[in-house]
């Protein structure tokens, strides 16, 4: 319950990638960042984003004002899944369809705009998601086959309005502290990524290698750490099947920091 519990308080802690004004349209979710203890233990085997839904869910159900409708919809068509509507709630009476994102994006110098973010593994992008959402995730929500489910609530699509609850992490380059777009909220910067060859002039630290789960965690000092050499000889295994691993350092003064040690670099 302990490892869930810090999970929960580094996604709470973790900010959402904009604030007030819109990106690609999207209306950030807002909601209060109290720290709720978790009594219940949430299925480890889930992938990391249905991962983050239970918290998300945990924190509505002891967020006042807020109410659930239903979560996670399996919207069908001629027992064809054409997707899921992640949530439906009610916040201050009002119903609201909202769909929960958490990711951890890289800072492509060579790039312009939102196209400057990246995943670990170069396999998805920010604008990509932002897309998906917008062309896919949300209009979900008017597919006929979505309204005959809505009528059995009684409700209607029109009766929504369409929100994102997106937090983030990001990273620069390593030493890179190039001004970002001003749209993300850059509080989300939270560390850093480089090559292994670049790792070098960190041989006197210590390092640590969570669970992708623990992904989540703010960094701490209660983990086994290891030395460099040990370090570089377990990050191998990630590397060789192109897998950029998610780390933590502890330097020679004691600072803290959070990283990733990326396959694809030069």
């Amino acid at each position: 319950m302990k490892d869930t519990q810090l999970r929960f308080e580094g996604f709470l802690k973790t900010p959402t990638l904009w604030e007030s004004t819109p990106v690609y349209e999207l209306s950030q979710f807002k909601i209060e960042q109290k720290s709720i203890g978790i009594d219940t233990e949430i299925d480890t085997k889930q992938r990391l984003g249905k991962y983050v839904e239970r918290f998300v869910s945990h924190q509505l159900v002891n967020t006042e004002g807020i109410s659930l409708i239903a979560e996670n919809i399996q919207i069908s068509k001629d027992r064809i899944t054409l997707g899921e509507l992640d949530c439906l709630l009610y916040k201050n009476g009002n119903p609201i369809h909202l769909e929960v994102i958490y990711k951890f994006y890289l800072y492509d110098p060579t790039k312009q705009g939102l196209d400057c973010w990246i995943g670990p593994n170069k396999k998805d992008s920010l604008v990509e998601k932002l897309d998906k959402l917008r062309q896919k995730q949300l209009p979900l929500l008017y597919a006929k086959e979505c309204e005959k489910y809505l009528k059995s609530i009684s409700l209607h699509s029109s009766d929504f309005s369409q929100q994102v609850y997106f937090k983030a992490q990001l990273f620069l380059p390593l030493g890179n502290s190039k001004s970002v777009d001003l749209n993300i909220n850059t509080d989300c910067i939270i560390g850093f990524y480089c090559t292994p060859l670049e790792l070098t002039k960190f041989k006197n630290a210590k390092f640590f290698i969570p669970s992708k789960k623990d992904w989540l965690i703010i960094p701490h000092t209660n983990v086994d750490w290891i030395g460099y050499k040990k370090y570089l000889e377990e990050n191998k295994k990630y590397l060789e099947r192109q897998f950029s691993p998610l780390c933590w350092m502890k330097t020679t003064t004691g600072e803290l920091k959070k990283f990733f040690l990326i396959w694809w670099g030069t």
